[in-house]
């Protein structure tokens, strides 16, 4: 199963790799990766700063918050380029419950106080959960599998035996299932799903907020039709389409005519 994907998918990828990545300075290629991911990550989950105000918070910090744009979400975005940095710091560290919890500390610890009273950043929930038209499981019991899911995830990815962008799906999926924080989930798991990627060398997904709701959907299908092909399938085409976008972009861009006299 996802065979035509995969070829499509390493097809686009030598490509970006040989006409865009490796001809990017490294340290530039991450932080406009950060910033993008960072954006619409957190858009996905209700956060109005677009690319643009994202990128000046990247740059100038709390000196200077966009206009109608709040505290809570610049803290948010701050929140998430820590626990980013932070995370893909980690490259050669397994998937352990550590980890994950370090990076939800680091993500939440200004909002989740303010928008959870009681909740601890980095700590699991302590009551059962619920989520747009979602009615979670027995925490307890859900969050009794989170070190079976980080333990087989890290597993399969020793193995090589699953292409990392099933394996990141999957993952993806699952968390969400499990659903174990208070806040961040979503952002936790999509920090984490692209984790999986870097560790294999991959470029990272990015769910952009318009397709959010196609994205909401395929992890839908999960519960109610038990299967994760529409999520592997969104993750592929989401890749090879941000690929392909970014090659074209650099294509015109090298294009453009002088407008000089």
């Amino acid at each position: 199963m996802f065979e035509e994907e995969i070829k499509v998918y390493e097809e686009t990828l030598n490509e970006y790799r040989n006409k865009f990545a490796l001809r990017m300075n490294e340290t530039d290629l991450e932080e406009y990766n950060e910033i993008l991911f960072s954006a619409h990550s957190c858009a996905i989950e209700g956060n109005s700063f677009s690319v643009d105000d994202t990128r000046e918070l990247k740059e100038k910090g709390l000196a200077l918050v966009p206009k109608g744009k709040s505290l809570y979400e610049a803290f948010e975005i701050l929140g998430h380029f820590k626990a980013y940095e932070y995370l893909f710091g980690q490259k050669d560290a397994p998937l352990t419950e550590d980890l994950l919890k370090a990076t939800h500390r680091i993500l939440t610890e200004h909002t989740l106080p303010f928008k959870c009273p009681g909740a601890v950043p980095g700590e699991y929930t302590d009551t059962d959960m619920c989520a747009g038209d979602t009615v979670f499981g027995d925490h307890e019991q859900l969050i009794a599998r989170i070190p079976a899911l980080l333990s087989s995830t890290q597993q399969a990815m020793d193995s090589a035996n699953v292409h990392p962008m099933v394996l990141a799906a999957r993952f993806h999926g699952y968390f969400e299932y499990l659903h174990p924080f208070r806040d961040g989930n979503g952002r936790i798991g999509r920090l984490f799903s692209n984790f999986i990627l870097h560790k294999s060398g991959h470029p990272i997904v990015i769910i952009r907020n318009e397709n959010k709701g196609e994205y909401i959907s395929a992890l839908r299908s999960i519960r109610t039709e038990n299967t994760d092909e529409y999520l592997i399938a969104f993750f592929f085409r989401t890749a090879i389409e941000r690929m392909k976008q970014e090659l074209k972009d650099k294509k015109k861009g090298t294009a453009l005519k002088s407008f000089l006299f």
